[in-house]
């Protein structure tokens, strides 16, 4: 598998999946009047995070990320998921 196909795999199979599970915790959290500050804020910048991982598969699917930026991406992610377990 290809270091674009195995980036665009894991942002569409657990990646964005993950991020839309939170911002509907989020929106519920919010809509339940437990809002705050924060929740609304963190709500944004999950939003503008998911928006930024769909912006990463266009690129993926049009051939604009090569194999060094798809492994630097591909290594971020990873590491970012480490860090939240």
């Amino acid at each position: 598998m290809s270091i674009q196909r195995e980036l665009e795999t894991l942002i569409k199979e657990d990646v964005l999946i993950e991020i839309e599970e939170y911002i509907k915790e989020l929106k519920t959290m919010i809509e339940s009047n437990n809002d705050t500050i924060d929740a609304n804020e963190e709500l944004k910048q999950m939003e503008e995070m998911k928006k930024d991982f769909e912006d990463i598969l266009t690129d993926l699917v049009h051939g604009d990320i090569k194999d060094e930026e798809a492994k630097e991406l591909l290594d971020e992610i990873i590491e970012m998921r480490k860090e939240e377990d």
